[in-house]
């Protein structure tokens, strides 16, 4: 696929839909960095300070926000996820 931007995946273990977004990635050969908000408040913190929300996950391309997993699938399906992605 070339250099892509940055993926960040917020969220914890126990969340189901963490769990899609991180199977989603992976299925489409995107590495991505995955980080644990469950036992760490400063990065929690950081996280719904750069997202705006308090839920998991947050997803992230490059610093954009761009939601959790239903708006990942949504971007995915149009098409729209590989033209963020590029550089």
């Amino acid at each position: 696929m070339g250099s892509v931007k940055p993926v960040t995946v917020y969220g914890n273990a126990n969340c189901a839909f963490c769990g899609a977004a991180r199977m989603l990635l992976t299925k489409k050969g995107i590495p991505f960095e995955d980080v644990n908000v469950a036992a760490d408040p400063v990065t929690f913190a950081e996280m719904s300070q750069r997202s705006g929300s308090r839920t998991v996950p947050q997803i992230f391309i490059g610093e954009a926000p761009i939601g959790g997993f239903d708006e990942l699938y949504a971007l995915d399906k149009s098409g729209e996820l590989d033209k963020m992605l590029a550089d």
